[in-house]
């Protein structure tokens, strides 16, 4: 799940600031949520088939406690834009840009993408406030990314594992003492935790869930921790001297530490993403270490990168073609292109192929606008 200000650019130059794995792991994650879930979702219906069925549930998020892989998708998406951060303030640092100056980008990037989640979440219509819902995902990745990126900037790089553990610990200790009035300290329901009863008593507006938020304000704490696992990988990625393939072992050994010890918090504090809980944290840190890990030692220092240029493309206009779901209808374009597809294939396999003409369509626009060197940048 970048946005906002147009920004044109050389298209070589664009690319070679940042490695190439890391716009193709963006893409592989946005693929999913672009159209691919629809085509599982699809088959699933269609075939009755168990591999598939066990496939679509896993792109659908529990209710409450559990995990599946359809729980990575946002949070990997905070984990990468963490590791571009050496990458690009990173770069302007050893260039001599001021941290004021960078600072003040961050920040404006940070409430850029906020502003965008808002209208994400409610258009461009004039609405009572009652009626505004000001959290979303575009709000969590601008203040996520805006707090680590300060801490980037300000803190000793020794420091930023003190952060990433001193959040978690904290996040923990606060909904393990703490709880909504009148209910046992430490409970974990939607109605009892004390991050939803924060965003009851602050948030102006609506939550998702009338009394609870999915991506609310409170949980933001633990969820700049994604962000900061992300950073600290692209500072070991820059400055370690060990070979690709080192990294990329060291990495996945991490990302399996993490996954283990997601675990073992998982049976005092569940694993929950509309929490953002602690352990949900190193849960999905693990999974991004193995996953980077695997794109980047195949992409990156094997050299096998054709086969990613499809999600490439995708990687490199993210946030845009996550908004555009709000303002081209996607489904009527693809209907009237392919209407006669959809008439040949027949009623039960029709919305298996309307998403697989979704897909392909924003897929296109996408690589026209890779072809034309367009990007839409915060």
């Amino acid at each position: 799940m970048e946005g906002s200000a147009n920004s044109l650019g050389n298209q070589a130059q664009f690319l070679s600031k940042r490695l190439y794995s890391l716009d193709a792991l963006r893409g592989f994650d946005m693929f999913w949520i672009i159209g691919a879930e629809d085509i599982i979702h699809g088959l699933a219906k269609y075939t009755h088939s168990p591999f598939w069925e066990g496939f679509s549930d896993q792109l659908r998020h529990p209710v409450w406690n559990g995990f599946t892989m359809y729980d990575l998708i946002f949070p990997l998406f905070i984990f990468l834009a963490g590791v571009s951060t050496p990458y690009s303030i990173g770069k302007a640092l050893g260039d001599g840009v001021a941290k004021q100056v960078l600072l003040r980008r961050v920040i404006k990037r940070g409430l850029i993408l906020f502003a965008l989640g808002v209208i994400y979440n409610n258009g461009l219509t004039l609405r009572p406030l009652a009626e505004i819902r000001f959290s979303s995902v575009l709000g969590r990745i601008g203040i996520t990314y805006m707090f680590a990126n300060i801490l980037y900037l300000y803190v000793k790089e020794r420091w930023l594992a003190i952060w990433f553990a001193g959040l978690l610990i904290g996040y923990y200790l606060l909904l393990k003492f703490l709880s909504a009035p009148g209910f046992a300290a430490g409970d974990l329901s939607m109605e009892g935790n004390f991050a939803s009863y924060v965003d009851r008593m602050l948030l102006p507006g609506k939550l998702s869930l009338g009394i609870h938020d999915t991506v609310g304000l409170f949980n933001n704490i633990p969820a700049i921790g994604n962000a900061l696992a992300g950073i600290m990988v692209g500072i070991f990625l820059k400055k370690t001297n060990l070979g690709g393939r080192e990294k990329s072992l060291y990495l996945a050994s991490v990302g399996l530490i993490s996954l283990l010890m997601a675990q073992v918090w998982n049976l005092d504090f569940p694993i929950n993403k509309n929490l953002w809980s602690s352990s949900f944290v190193l849960q999905t840190v693990g999974f991004s270490l193995l996953f980077f890990a695997l794109f980047y030692y195949v992409i990156d220092v094997l050299g096998y990168k054709k086969w990613a240029f499809m999600f490439q493309v995708i990687g490199v206009n993210s946030i845009l073609i996550y908004l555009s779901e709000k303002f081209i209808e996607w489904e009527y374009t693809a209907k009237k292109l392919f209407d006669w597809v959809y008439q040949l294939a027949g009623e039960p396999m029709a919305p298996i192929f309307v998403a697989i003409a979704i897909l392909l369509i924003k897929w296109l626009f996408l690589r026209l606008l890779y072809q034309k060197n367009l990007f839409l940048r915060v």
